[in-house]
């Protein structure tokens, strides 16, 4: 006597199924992924040719450069160190747009060709990465809003242009500085250090260079007469791509991926995240106990069994079409063969009254009766055919 196969219910989802559940959330995701490399895109715009002289874009200093010319003030570009420090001196001029993208190494050359007499050098926005080692005994502070400020100080220069667009990095200074400008709460946005020879200002932020702020305010004024006090202007524009600061990161120990990732995506990560987790919990499927409902209308057994037949075809279930027919099939054999409706089930009680009634029992009916799925759609129709067949015989015998 063979043993009665296992039978499964196919919960597997087909791909039509899958692509209708998680469309919602891959197209959020699609409008999330879009809208950050839009808005990628919009921001490396807008900070393209930030402080170059040659650019005419909103953060651009073209306006300021093309003011100086008509001064008679000559402006070469910079964009290595050794071009910067090379032509430093009495009749030059030297800007430094963002002295914290200079490594250790190369703020440490900085200095020493600043420290040459005779000497003057703008630094835009120091913060505490560069400003103690170009300018030892200075210290940045906390940084406050850009807006309007006067000068309240007696520095020439500012006190001819007046109030003017400047905050950022404030600094505090161990030893008494030539000059004190530009004041929030006490320390000052603009600072001018005259000694040994040299001048050196250190300017909080660089906005009232931008091309779009130039006309606010004493803006303009105040440009020319800190980057238009002598003849040649030196505009150095920091950069990776510089050959010494190459030299130091490869010398370097390597950096882990994450600490190169700013604070705020990993954040907008951590958040994404939840966001997607809270997603997937608001449509995952909710399996419970089956509950058994009385119908408000009596429903045809054709209609009901022709309805369960299309969910069984469009889910693909044939296991589970077949054992209810195999199930079905063997309910109704058990009281026409005498065995009890609890055994009606059994391949121990069933087959071998089965066997005893047929005049050819001695066929195996254990794949007919308790078999597996079968393969396919044809198969599943040729079972139905085979039951009803043997239902027949069982009735007739």
């Amino acid at each position: 006597m063979s043993t009665t196969p296992t039978t499964s219910t196919s919960t597997a989802l087909t791909a039509h199924q899958i692509w209708t559940r998680t469309r919602g959330i891959l197209l959020a995701l699609a409008i999330l992924v879009t809208a950050g490399i839009v808005m990628a895109a919009v921001r490396s715009g807008d900070h393209h040719g930030r402080l170059d002289p040659r650019s005419a874009d909103q953060y651009g200093s073209r306006a300021v450069a093309e003011l100086l010319k008509t001064e008679g003030v000559t402006i070469r570009v910079a964009t290595t160190l050794d071009e910067a420090t090379s032509e430093t001196g009495t009749d030059t001029t030297l800007l430094v747009t963002t002295p914290d993208l200079l490594t250790e190494t190369q703020q440490q050359d900085l200095r020493s060709a600043m420290a040459k007499p005779g000497t003057r050098t703008v630094l835009l926005a120091p913060g505490r990465p560069s400003v103690g080692t170009l300018v030892p005994g200075i210290s940045a502070k906390s940084p406050v809003p850009v807006e309007a400020r006067a000068p309240q100080c007696s520095f020439p220069a500012a006190v001819r242009a007046g109030s003017a667009d400047i905050g950022g990095e404030r600094y505090a200074t161990e030893r008494p500085p030539t000059e004190s400008c530009y004041l929030s709460d006490g320390l000052p946005t603009l600072l001018r250090i005259d000694a040994a020879g040299t001048d050196t200002i250190l300017i909080g932020s660089p906005d009232l260079l931008y091309n779009d702020r130039l006309d606010k305010e004493g803006n303009a004024s105040l440009a020319l007469q800190l980057l238009g006090s002598r003849p040649h202007l030196v505009w150095y524009l920091p950069s990776l791509s510089d050959s010494s600061a190459r030299d130091e990161l490869d010398e370097a120990e390597e950096t882990a991926f994450v600490d190169l990732i700013p604070s705020g995506w990993l954040w907008g990560t951590l958040q994404l995240t939840i966001a997607a987790v809270l997603a997937a919990i608001w449509r995952a499927r909710r399996l419970g106990p089956l509950v058994a409902e009385r119908l408000p209308v009596a429903i045809r057994a054709s209609e009901a069994t022709e309805g369960r037949a299309r969910l069984y075809r469009k889910a693909n279930a044939r296991d589970r079409a077949a054992s209810v027919l195999r199930a079905a099939a063997r309910t109704r054999l058990a009281p026409l063969l005498g065995v009890p409706a609890r055994d009606a089930h059994s391949p121990e009680a069933l087959l071998p009254a089965l066997s005893s009634r047929l005049p050819d029992g001695a066929r195996d009916l254990t794949d007919l009766l308790f078999g597996p799925a079968p393969a396919d759609d044809t198969a599943l129709v040729r079972l139905a055919d085979q039951l009803d067949a043997l239902e027949r015989e069982v009735r007739t015998s």
